[in-house]
């Protein structure tokens, strides 16, 4: 009995790490999606005259520090 409880134990944990690297990505996913639209939001506000290439250059490090961090799988999906 106590050999089909440990491997249940083990199994339950197995699960509770995949579904958190899962939700980990998802996450990512998003905040890499965010930082996307912020840069776009930023370059049209420059291209239109009411934003600065200060804000452009600001949101484009934090999508490349993003990146570096997480990758660019969001950039495929």
């Amino acid at each position: 009995m106590a050999g089909f409880l440990d491997r249940a134990k083990e199994q339950a944990q197995r699960g509770l790490t995949q579904g958190k690297h899962k939700l980990d990505e998802v996450q990512a996913q998003r905040a890499g999606g965010d930082l996307l639209k912020k840069l776009g939001a930023a370059y049209y506000a420059e291209r239109r005259g009411n934003g600065s290439p200060e804000a452009t250059q600001q949101a484009l490090q934090a999508l490349e520090s993003h990146i570096a961090t997480h990758g660019d799988a969001f950039l495929h999906s």
